[in-house]
């Protein structure tokens, strides 16, 4: 039996395939696509089948999309695709029932069991572990997503939600003072306005209007991020924190991580995840050493009368970049057990 799972993303398209025998997942192969060469989602898949043979074979699919799913169906920001479970259960020739379309960030929610913690986790706190508990996770990247998922014999439930999108409360006096930096232009301040990588620009254009004594902007930093598109202004600032020591970037970073931090132990007080607190997203692995060292935790932690407990939920960042596939996967393996 073979399932195949994807993650659909605005450039590219990862497809892989896997044997499911006895309830178990072999991973067969994998390919990478640029969503650019084609016309549609059904020829990237075709043309996929086609070179590893497996045409006509498959019997579940699962697909990981950027975007808000509505009765199966997506629309790509970046590509003139519409992703519906009806084209590639008919492209397929499979009943719909097998084919799932979900959220990038609930793929990832599925996926998490699935982790190695030696080879796939980095363990910040080891908490007290309840396998009775929900798992959460929150992911800083395009965006801020968070999700939660139960487990019960054997299968695993995720629930979606827009928390990346409640109003922001800072919490300290940088944080206010930032806060009222953004209100100047928005109606409305979310968490995900700092909590993503553009928010770290905007944490960033904060920092350089209101510079600390002896910390002006780097002239070269300004210029490099006049030059690169605004999708790589945040890994600009990153490697400018973390190679090169610059005080404005490593100020902006801090600020980001204590918000990060904070709203993460909003999270935890909400569902009390004491199964585990995923850190998902591509750019906590980047700063592990600064979230260790910095005010992540302590921002976490400092929750007046709660703070004791926030000591007793397992938080991990995820390092290993495959976990929304690894999920898809899972998902697509639920299909036909």
């Amino acid at each position: 039996m073979y399932i195949l799972s994807g993650d659909i993303g605005g450039t590219n398209t990862r497809l892989q395939v896997s044997t499911l025998e006895n309830g178990k997942t072999e991973h067969v192969t994998i390919k990478k696509y640029k969503g650019a060469d084609f016309k549609c989602l059904s020829d990237v898949i075709d043309t996929f089948l086609e070179e590893i043979g497996l045409k006509g074979q498959i019997d579940s699919v699962c697909l990981a999309v950027a975007g808000f799913v509505v009765n199966g169906e997506v629309e790509l920001t970046n590509l003139p695709w519409m992703v519906s479970e009806l084209y590639v259960a008919e492209g397929l020739g499979i009943d719909r029932s097998k084919v799932k379309v979900i959220n990038d960030f609930e793929a990832i929610g599925y996926g998490v069991e699935s982790l190695d913690k030696e080879k796939d986790l980095y363990t910040l706190q080891e908490g007290n572990y309840d396998e009775e508990s929900l798992c959460a996770v929150i992911g800083a990247g395009t965006g801020l997503g968070m999700c939660l998922a139960a487990y019960h014999n054997g299968k695993t439930k995720v629930y979606k939600t827009e928390g990346g999108h409640v109003d922001f409360s800072p919490v300290d006096d940088e944080q206010i003072e930032l806060f009222r930096f953004m209100k100047k232009t928005l109606h409305r301040v979310s968490p995900e306005r700092f909590c993503s990588g553009y928010g770290i620009y905007n944490i960033y254009k904060y920092v350089v209007t209101q510079p600390l004594y002896g910390q002006p902007e780097s002239s070269s930093l300004r210029r490099e991020l006049f030059n690169v598109s605004d999708v790589d202004k945040a890994a600009l600032i990153v490697k400018y924190a973390v190679e090169h020591k610059d005080p404005s970037a490593l100020r902006a970073i801090d600020i980001f991580l204590s918000i990060y931090g904070a709203t993460a132990g909003n999270l935890a007080l909400t569902s009390l995840p004491f199964r585990g607190l995923y850190i998902a997203g591509g750019i906590a692995p980047r700063l592990v050493k600064q979230i260790i060292e910095g005010k992540f935790l302590q921002k976490f932690r400092d929750k007046g009368r709660m703070s004791n407990m926030m000591k007793d939920f397992p938080i991990h960042i995820i390092t290993n970049t495959d976990v929304g596939l690894i999920g898809a996967r899972t998902y697509a393996a639920s299909l036909v057990k």
